[in-house]
């Protein structure tokens, strides 16, 4: 064979090489961005998961010596770190983190605080944080509530709502409690914190590995763009900075 003849035969197995490795792609899964699961950060002392009152006013002092350096309110701070370790209690598999919480929460609401809203010591953000409506425009995903009426008051509609941003179908099957005020509160941060926790936890079952971490970011929003933002700030929050 001719050396013209055996590079032109070298290319073409090269292309049909390409050709099969991306047509199979799907095997290797999605890459997983360098990084994740980001540090966990400051050890978060020990809770009564029990107390009465808003338990996370058991982790003033913790958050009120970090708080500051991070750029996130105290009460913030509060909630997730609170969250973390209502979730290890109740699911010790999960092993998130309060660090990503909190990457969540800034990319989400800048900690209840987006757009001029209020947090308030109780966990309740006024007014209340909505998202642009779902409804296939403008780049927009089209997502269509289940239940009619929905959260917002106006047929149909879906906005993603509160510090952490729920879908009205997400918070309604996994919305709780955590500040025992008797009312499970989108636009509460102790509430969303804690049923971010618990639904993270589900989606991406043991969040100490890569994979299970990206997968229960991905199920949150299904951005890289997203996964990486929420990774750099708990990156830096995990070493008590702020970006």
């Amino acid at each position: 064979m001719s050396p013209v003849r055996w590079l032109r035969a070298l290319a073409v197995v090269g292309a049909t090489a390409l050709l099969l490795a991306s047509s199979c792609s799907w095997q290797l899964g999605p890459v997983i961005p360098k990084g994740v699961p980001p540090p966990a950060g400051a050890v978060v002392p020990p809770v009564d998961t029990h107390a009465k009152g808003r338990p996370a006013d058991q982790l003033h002092a913790w958050a009120a010596q970090r708080a500051p350096a991070m750029h996130i309110p105290v009460t913030a701070l509060e909630a997730y770190g609170y969250a973390a370790r209502v979730a290890e209690v109740e699911n010790p598999n999960c092993h998130i983190a309060w660090t990503t919480l909190a990457g969540i929460g800034q990319v989400e609401s800048h900690h209840g605080t987006y757009h001029g809203a209020t947090l308030f010591p109780n966990g309740d953000v006024r007014p209340p944080i909505r998202g642009v409506v779902l409804d296939g425009t403008n780049g927009t995903m089209r997502i269509i509530d289940s239940e009619a009426g929905g959260m917002d008051g106006a047929p149909d509609t879906v906005r993603a709502m509160g510090p952490m941003q729920f879908i009205p179908e997400t918070w309604r099957e996994y919305g709780v409690d955590a500040n025992n005020d008797g009312v499970i509160s989108v636009d509460n941060i102790d509430d969303a914190a804690l049923s971010a926790a618990g639904y993270l936890c589900w989606r991406g079952k043991d969040l100490a590995t890569a994979r299970g971490w990206i997968t229960a970011l991905w199920a949150y929003n299904d951005s890289d763009v997203y996964a990486r933002a929420v990774r750099d700030w708990a990156t830096a929050y995990a070493a008590g900075l702020s970006l």
